[in-house]
């Protein structure tokens, strides 16, 4: 069998635990197929009770979910609003819904994540112009939380509510309390590819009970108490259904086994590639504990001759999906000419990331085989790249 032959090794695929069905045919059973159900108020109970608010709120996307946050924060039209650069655009994608302007923050080394110096310039210039922001969101990128303590004080120094793009890091934690349980609203990802998934799907989570309230109002369609159709604010089709919420159940109560099998391949990654020159990985911040929802490593050009594009090209023709970590925000065509807050002086952290790293293979079902499978494509690159510099000195 040829390499393009053998079966595709994906990036993140889904991972069903096998209880998915019995809840999804209980809906059937009962005819809950609508928005609204047993599963929907199980699912936000059991999200809440997990992360370790006083509620949550399912709806139909992650991205949602910061559009809710946003308008429960009264974010609108000229507002701005401070977002982590080094993320994926449905972290800003909604600023731009309500009318106002993201301005984007560079990450720090040690986590990936936003720069608390960053912030703290971008919170100074914008208190001297007299235009402080309505929210900060925060990314937790790759399962990594961010630098809470130093991002929480400076948000609280100046009075704006943080929200914490959780997408990607449910199951992590910092100093023992999990993510996405920091900010005054939190939201999660249950796309196809997260850690667990419901196909489509996020939550909005809070301790404040009143604004998630709120929240189901307006991503009700916003229908005031009347015995006819009556709307005096503009609401949303936002509701996730009863049959997903069944899913993200069954998901939900195997989520301790998925980050642990994602922190072992994690661990595999690393000893495999621990003697490689300039190979080395997302660090993980003192106190805290990553979900490892993607398994990913930047190359030092001074001190290897591999690149990314060259172990993408690899992998892919060995039928091996990876990525390149995500492009920064401020780098988008999308966002030309937005504000953009440097860690240190002109270092932009995350377009160095962004020029030098890539994302592995990293789902929780994947086998041992197959992980080697992938360290055998990526040595064939590290070993070519051994021999051309042995070959020019």
């Amino acid at each position: 069998m040829s390499t393009n032959e053998m079966k595709r090794i994906y990036l993140s695929p889904p991972h069903m635990s096998g209880k998915e069905q019995s809840y999804i045919d209980e809906a059937f059973e009962t005819n809950w197929i609508a928005p609204l159900g047993p599963h929907i108020d199980a699912f936000e109970k059991q999200m809440a009770a997990y992360v370790g608010t006083a509620d949550a709120v399912a709806v139909s996307s992650g991205t949602a979910a910061i559009h809710l946050a946003l308008q429960l924060l009264g974010v609108g039209t000229g507002d701005k609003v401070f977002c982590s650069s080094f993320t994926f655009v449905a972290s800003a994608n909604p600023i731009r819904y309500c009318h106002a302007e993201p301005v984007f923050i560079d990450s720090e080394p040690e986590t990936w994540n936003m720069s608390p110096s960053a912030l703290k310039r971008a919170f100074e210039d914008a208190d001297r112009r007299g235009e402080l922001p309505k929210a900060v969101i925060v990314v937790h990128l790759y399962g990594q939380v961010s630098k809470m303590d130093e991002l929480m004080a400076l948000c609280e120094q100046y009075e704006v509510p943080l929200i914490e793009d959780a997408a990607e890091s449910l199951g992590s934690t910092y100093k023992g309390k999990q993510s996405g349980s920091f900010g005054k609203l939190g939201i999660f990802s249950f796309n196809g590819n997260k850690i667990i998934t419901t196909s489509g799907g996020g939550m909005l989570v809070s301790d404040d009970v009143e604004l998630l309230r709120k929240a189901r109002f307006l991503a009700t369609q916003a229908r005031d108490t009347a015995p006819h159709y009556q709307h005096s604010s503009m609401g949303f089709n936002y509701r996730m259904s009863n049959i997903l919420a069944g899913v993200g159940r069954a998901q939900l109560e195997v989520i301790d086994d998925r980050v642990a099998a994602r922190r072992a391949i994690f661990d595999n990654y690393v000893r495999a590639f621990s003697a490689r020159q300039g190979v080395s990985f997302m660090p993980e911040l003192n106190g805290t504990r990553s979900n490892r929802w993607l398994s990913t490593l930047v190359l030092d050009k001074e001190e290897t001759d591999a690149t990314v594009t060259e172990l993408l090209a690899t992998m892919e023709a060995a039928n091996i999906e990876a990525r390149p970590l995500w492009k920064p925000l401020h780098l988008q065509p999308l966002f030309e000419g937005t504000r953009f807050y440097a860690h240190a002086g002109e270092i932009a952290v995350c377009e160095r990331l962004f020029e030098s790293g890539l994302c592995l293979p990293s789902g929780s079902s994947m086998s041992f085989v197959d992980q080697v499978r992938v360290m055998d494509c990526m040595n064939v690159v590290f070993d070519k790249a051994v021999e051309k510099s042995v070959q020019s000195a």
